[in-house]
């Protein structure tokens, strides 16, 4: 796998192996990423119809929800990283895992950022602690000390191995997020999308508004699919030069 392929240490290799430069297929998911998200917001934002009840503030969860997801399939990146590192001991598998970590922390916080937003509105306050509200600032927290955790450990083997285990652990905290809306009945977030007012639980509904069921469909594959896939590429290779500037510069003071 290009992208979590372990860096040399020696600037003719990297030549030769070409780290600066973009395989085609990251070519090919950067300007499908940036095509996608124009077209998302085009979907989201022009589009859509304005919904009955929020109005405008309602497209804010073309991107809120989406958001999530995409975070989820970072998280998940991590957990495959993490397994990975324990079995093979391969540091490709590592940096894999730290990069769904970073990529995952940023897709929740505009998760949650775009819900506050959302709440001002509706709710009238900015943040509650529903259960679905402090699961997702647990996550988030939980990520975030992931990402201390790593700069907190200087010996390389030692930080991978503790890294692998916390971020496999930490994937309990993205699926509580997921399902409490679905477990716990006092929680005020609503069960956001339903095609009838009885199942949509006080949010839009995708028969009652034009085009909200299609600009779900094209946010949908970009948020949650194209663009976290895309930045983890990115990050990989970023981790990637990063290595190799500190093997360079391992091996100069050891001359």
């Amino acid at each position: 796998m290009s992208a979590v392929q372990n860096v040399t240490t020696t600037p003719s290799d990297s030549s030769r192996s070409g780290i600066g430069a973009w395989p085609p297929l990251l070519r090919i998911l950067t300007v499908a990423s940036i095509i996608g998200v124009l077209l998302a917001l085009y979907m989201g934002l022009v589009y859509a119809g304005t919904d009955i009840d929020q109005g405008d503030v309602q497209r804010i969860f073309y991107i809120h929800m989406p958001a999530f997801f995409g975070a989820f399939v970072a998280f998940g990146a991590t957990v495959v990283g993490g397994i990975q590192y324990l079995r093979t001991r391969k540091t490709r598998w590592d940096t894999l895992a730290l990069a769904g970590a970073e990529v995952g922390l940023a897709f929740s916080l505009v998760n949650v950022v775009t819900g506050a937003i959302w709440a001002r509105p509706i709710w009238n306050t900015w943040w509650t602690w529903d259960p679905r509200l402090t699961s997702a600032a647990i996550m988030c927290l939980t990520y975030a000390a992931y990402l201390m955790l790593r700069n907190g450990i200087e010996n390389p083997d030692q930080r991978r191995r503790f890294a692998s285990v916390y971020g496999i652990l930490a994937i309990v905290t993205v699926i509580i997020t997921l399902v409490i809306i679905r477990i716990r009945p006092d929680t005020i977030h609503p069960a956001v999308i339903g095609p009838s007012p009885q199942n949509a639980e006080g949010t839009f509904e995708l028969e009652a508004t034009r085009g909200v069921g299609m600009a779900l469909a094209a946010n949908f594959p970009v948020w949650a699919l194209l663009v976290p896939i895309t930045m983890m590429w990115h990050r990989i290779r970023l981790q990637n030069r990063v290595e190799q500037v500190e093997a360079l510069k391992a091996e100069a003071l050891n001359r």
